[in-house]
């Protein structure tokens, strides 16, 4: 009876170790396996997507210098509306006004190479490129389709200062009247645009 004891008490003692043993060995392969490595295509695919499908490729092709573009959206309020419209003469259609920044990283510093928006005058794209002087956008270039380069050079280097009148700062310079007054009109605008949104304030 002693022995019959004896015996089942070494078995019981063996077959705790053994599931002991078992489940000390399979957790951590069981928690190894779930969790993805960082550099995973799993760990990569949580991030949310990159939304390249918002910045239009003219735009893209306007900076070439740009590794990377953000797209910025924001809305006019009334009083800089109001304000737009009584330097300018002209009408502001859309409170929403859309902006594209571009960046360049060199050895891990990321540097803001300009600005793009897109402006419609005369059926046309207007691609106005901006650089930051003096804390207030400056423009840098204009790109246009079908438009005389003479005309849009005299863009170049002009702000929210500049009065942009067309006969006066502006000449058509190869451009119809008709369209040298639309593009004239429409720059004007976003510039003005510019300025209120993400120029510094000062005054005159």
């Amino acid at each position: 009876m002693k022995i019959l004891i004896f015996v089942t008490v070494i078995t019981a003692s063996l077959l705790s170790l053994a599931c002991s043993g078992g489940s000390t060995n399979t957790s951590p392969n069981t928690a190894t396996a779930n969790k993805a490595p960082a550099n995973s295509t799993a760990a990569n695919n949580a991030a949310p997507p990159a939304k390249a499908d918002e910045i239009p490729a003219s735009v893209k092709a306007a900076l070439p210098g740009a590794q990377t573009f953000t797209a910025m959206h924001k809305e006019l309020t009334d009083a800089q509306i109001a304000s737009i419209e009584k330097d300018t003469g002209g009408k502001v259609t859309e409170k929403d006004h859309h902006s594209y920044p571009g960046f360049s990283t060199v050895n891990g510093t990321k540097t803001q190479l300009g600005s793009v928006t897109i402006v419609k005058a005369a059926g046309k794209e207007i691609l106005v490129v901006y650089e930051n002087k003096e804390g207030s956008p400056s423009i840098k270039e204009i790109k246009a389709e079908g438009v005389p380069a003479g005309f849009l050079s005299q863009f170049t280097g002009k702000g929210h200062d500049d009065d942009l009148l067309l006969g006066a700062d502006i000449k058509a310079n190869g451009a119809k009247d008709d369209l040298a007054k639309a593009i004239t009109d429409a720059v004007r605008i976003d510039v003005l645009s510019m300025q209120a949104l993400y120029g510094k304030a000062h005054t005159h």
